[in-house]
């Protein structure tokens, strides 16, 4: 249920879906899957644990993933400017470098997404303990993995479809600057909880 929430790796797959079609959605998706074993990376290193305990390093985080949804936000903006979005590729048709993009895409989106941090020190402090093999915990981080790659491989096929790409080209660069503003308000949530966080170590 939380991989199907939507949160900024459902907004990028759907923007790379419908604007380079189905490959390249599918690519973002199996990025966004690699870049959940960043997360499985660190928990297992206890790295998230020190990230929960250590307000001002979780600060830090949610600064870095503000700062790449903002460097979205500016690049669909560019983008939206420059290009009507008249784009008509074949549903199985990659454009030069697109799929290499479409995983950077994929992979940055999650990985610097610190919510995905708490979730997985939710999930891994619930099901996982200090005599879990490290096997064992290494399977469940390979399940999370392949699990949000194949959900958004399925929202990659939907939004791909013929008559769904074709609603949203219509919309030209207004697709792009609808994607900037999605990815502006994720970033400013986050910088919200920063300046909260920050509110509370002064009153503290």
């Amino acid at each position: 249920m939380a991989v199907i929430a939507p949160g900024p790796d459902f907004a990028v797959t759907v923007r790379q879906s419908v604007r380079e079609g189905r490959l390249a959605g599918m690519w973002v998706a199996i990025g966004i899957g690699a870049g959940i074993s960043v997360h499985v990376l660190y928990t297992l290193l206890g790295v998230g644990a020190l990230l929960h305990t250590r307000p001002s390093l979780m600060v830090v985080a949610k600064l870095a993933g503000a700062a790449y949804l903002l460097y979205l936000v500016f690049s669909f903006l560019r983008s939206a400017g420059k290009q009507a979005l008249v784009v008509d590729l074949a549903p199985d048709a990659l454009s030069q470098g697109s799929g290499r993009r479409s995983f950077v895409l994929g992979f940055m989106t999650n990985a610097t997404n610190p919510k995905a941090t708490l979730f997985f020190l939710a999930i891994f402090t619930t099901v996982v303990s200090a005599t879990t093999p490290l096997k064992i915990q290494a399977l469940y981080g390979v399940w999370m993995c392949l699990v949000n790659a194949g959900w958004f491989v399925l929202v990659s096929l939907l939004f791909a479809q013929p008559a769904i790409r074709q609603k949203f080209l219509r919309l030209g660069g207004r697709l792009e600057a609808f994607m900037a503003l999605v990815f502006l308000a994720f970033a400013l949530r986050l910088l919200w909880d920063v300046g909260g966080s920050w509110l509370e170590a002064a009153a503290g």
